[in-house]
């Protein structure tokens, strides 16, 4: 399955999700236009991963804060290191044009962690900015937590063994302070989207 037909798959089953999960409002007082795109799914949970320095980095650490949760690896030539600078330019749009709202933490978790060390992965994080979180783990953490997110990602047998490629789900969540899924942001497009994203849902 090409990148292309592994978005689309993703994004219909997000839809799908958000969906189910409107019509579960129904009986609410307020009407699903008001209700965030991914209200309600199940994607996000709890974990432990290792931050740049080698230290345990838990979900609960960011209990209270916006958070984006971006899945790549630090090799990827191309989507990768464009949807962080989309990423990280949108926060910068959006910090200025709302000086008043609440922080937001973007978080880059490898789906590489055979490559992607806990030196590596910060390094990679700084490039897109100073409070970007980058963190890494055991293969079975990686795991579990892509799993939590419903992210896919496989490696690819081709090429020399430490130069293979990854195929992977692309996918920006904006999550809440309560650690809930809000939105997806289009982090494919560019900076300027990204902020407009983060205005409808952060304040």
């Amino acid at each position: 399955m090409n990148r292309r037909a592994m978005a689309l798959t993703f994004r219909s089953t997000l839809a799908a999700l958000a969906a189910t999960c409107t019509f579960a409002l129904g009986g609410c007082n307020m009407t699903p236009a008001e209700q965030p795109p991914l209200a309600g799914a199940a994607i996000g949970g709890d974990f432990t991963l290792t931050g740049k320095d080698g230290q345990a980095v838990k979900w609960s650490d960011f209990s209270g804060k916006y958070r984006i949760v971006y899945f790549g690896y630090t090799f990827c030539p191309d989507v990768c290191p464009l949807d962080m600078q989309n990423i990280a330019q949108g926060l910068r749009l959006f910090a200025k044009e709302h000086p008043d709202a609440k922080p937001i933490v973007p978080i880059f978790i490898t789906i590489d962690p055979e490559r992607d060390t806990a030196s590596v992965v910060g390094k990679y994080a700084a490039n897109f900015g100073k409070n970007v979180v980058g963190l890494t783990g055991t293969p079975a953490q990686i795991a579990d937590v892509a799993k939590k997110w419903a992210v896919f990602y496989q490696r690819r047998d081709e090429g020399k063994p430490d130069a293979y490629l990854m195929d992977h789900s692309r996918a920006a969540y904006l999550m809440g302070p309560d650690g809930a899924a809000i939105a997806l942001l289009p982090a494919e497009q560019d900076g300027k989207a990204v902020a407009a994203e983060l205005a409808k849902w952060v304040n």
